[in-house]
């Protein structure tokens, strides 16, 4: 324990307090506890956590108190969606002054509800008063509930327009509703992300739809936008997440598109399960990078003008539907994102090439997919993505190599991974795919088309030369951990 470098827990569900052991392990700089639900206060950190590329991510739980003085270099995000306080969020209010504010407020009530005693009481002993009063009264409107949370500014916005504000179809063979009738409809928060909320509404029809809000996306006119929309709107692909209607407006912007019925690829790969339930087997899992492949090739050829025709490849964008194909979601939107929050959270940003040299290339949802497909095998959450801005340090890719080079490749893949019996050679084929793939020098990095070709050629079970690769026993699904040469995987990791 005393040497572990790096902890990678989120998105598991965790409960209760912070583990204090993990505040004092001397050699830990790097920390990603957020999505869970940890609550009371943050231990304090023995650790400098002055290192290059040292974090601790606690966003999104339940924590509340002082940020510890340790962690007060940290970016403020990674303390987001928590009842924290201090460097660099806000400063603590003093408890002493809570405890006056608490005493003002607990007196004032009192006279308040004693005063209003006093009135009632005084109103029904008076006929005269008591028949007044009733005529005087009226029903108090509800609370208005739009998008799944009490009305905001951009709400009351949407509602003071009424019929004038309307949805824009960028399909034809969509039945059509107005933006009303989907403001008003039952919704469900899906989440939100670093580019806005994302919401299920069900309309009218029964259909459910998903509605994104876009706050960063206010760089671009109305019409340039609408032609962008309108562009993707032609896209069709079994492998796209289809866009069917947007709603613009300078603060703001509304996606309309379908929803996918099983959830994100993130959340079936990272997401705490209840004992007994499997994770996704070998054979969806080759199902979904072949879809994802395709997908991403389509984009190549439709958008042939982009140098980043999805940009921002990861598990989370990519949805699967009631038969676990693939779907490729949030494509193509660099063109409309303002430039500076896309190089600090889109992936294509955290690629080698922009950390290195401040640009991007065709090839660079080239290694955005090749992370992905480490992923899909390994289990593990690419840590850098969790990083704002540059992050191009490959963690996965760099860990995957290590292993493979230190000749146990069956300690790879993700041991909830089913059905993989008689099919490691493939997964190993698949690894070297994702690898090339990977490759921090752009010149010997795949092109798009040869990884494609041989992720099409790769099957469930093995062919006849399985000797080749590593086998299994003949009873469960225990890994081998026979060598790979390096001639089968050739990968370079700049230092």
């Amino acid at each position: 324990m005393p040497a572990l470098q790096r902890v990678f827990l989120a998105w598991n569900n965790f409960s209760g307090s912070i583990p204090k052991s993990l505040a004092t392990l001397p050699s830990l700089f790097q920390l990603s506890l957020e999505q869970n639900h940890f609550e009371g206060r943050i231990p304090d950190f023995q650790q400098d956590f002055k290192q290059d590329g040292s974090f601790v991510n606690l966003a999104y739980n339940k924590l509340e108190g002082p940020i510890p003085y340790s962690l007060r270099k940290m970016n403020a995000s990674f303390f987001e969606g928590n009842n924290l306080c201090g460097e660099p969020l806000p400063k603590c209010s003093s408890s002493r002054k809570k405890r006056t504010i608490i005493i003002i407020i607990v007196v004032a009530g009192s006279l308040v509800v004693l005063a209003l005693i006093a009135a009632v009481s005084y109103i029904l002993k008076d006929p005269a008063m008591a028949s007044r009063f009733k005529k005087a009264e009226k029903k108090k409107p509800a609370g208005n509930v739009i998008m799944g949370k009490k009305e905001d500014q951009s709400s009351q916005h949407y509602r003071k327009l009424g019929e004038k504000a309307k949805l824009y179809f960028v399909r034809n063979d969509r039945e059509k509703f107005q933006l009303q009738e989907l403001l008003r409809a039952s919704a469900e928060v899906l989440g939100s992300g670093s580019f806005g909320s994302s919401y299920k509404a069900v309309i009218s029809s029964g259909e459910a739809l998903v509605v994104k809000r876009f706050k960063q996306m206010n760089n671009v006119g109305k019409e340039e936008f609408r032609e962008h929309m309108v562009r993707l709107g032609r896209l069709s692909h079994p492998n796209l997440l289809s866009l069917v209607a947007f709603y613009y407006r300078k603060e703001e912007k509304l996606l309309v598109s379908d929803f996918a019925p099983n959830g994100s690829l993130a959340s079936h790969l990272h997401a705490r399960r209840a004992p007994g339930e499997p994770g996704l087997d070998w054979p969806t899992r080759l199902k979904i990078i072949k879809g994802v492949a395709k997908g991403l090739a389509y984009l190549y050829n439709e958008l042939s003008n982009l140098t980043l025709p999805h940009g921002h490849l990861k598990s989370s964008n990519v949805l699967l539907n009631h038969t676990f194909d693939p779907l490729l979601s949030d494509y193509a939107l660099l063109p409309v994102m303002n430039k500076e929050h896309a190089q600090q959270f889109m992936v294509a940003y955290k690629s080698p090439e922009f950390s290195q040299y401040d640009r991007t290339t065709r090839k660079t949802d080239v290694w955005s997919l090749g992370i992905l497909i480490l992923e899909m095998l390994t289990g593990k959450f690419p840590a850098n993505y969790l990083r704002q801005g540059k992050g191009g340090n490959a963690d996965l890719a760099t860990w995957v190599n290590s292993v493979v080079r230190e000749e146990w490749t069956g300690e790879v893949f993700d041991k909830d991974m089913k059905g993989t019996k008689n099919g490691e050679g493939e997964m190993l084929k698949l690894l070297k795919i994702g690898m090339g793939c990977c490759e921090w020098d752009i010149e010997k990095r795949w092109e798009l088309r040869e990884a494609l070709e041989r992720i099409e050629e790769l099957k469930e079970r093995d062919s006849d030369n399985v000797e080749d690769y590593s086998s299994y026993g003949s009873e469960g699904d225990v890994y081998s951990s026979r060598a790979v040469t390096d001639d089968e995987f050739s990968f370079s990791v700049q230092a």
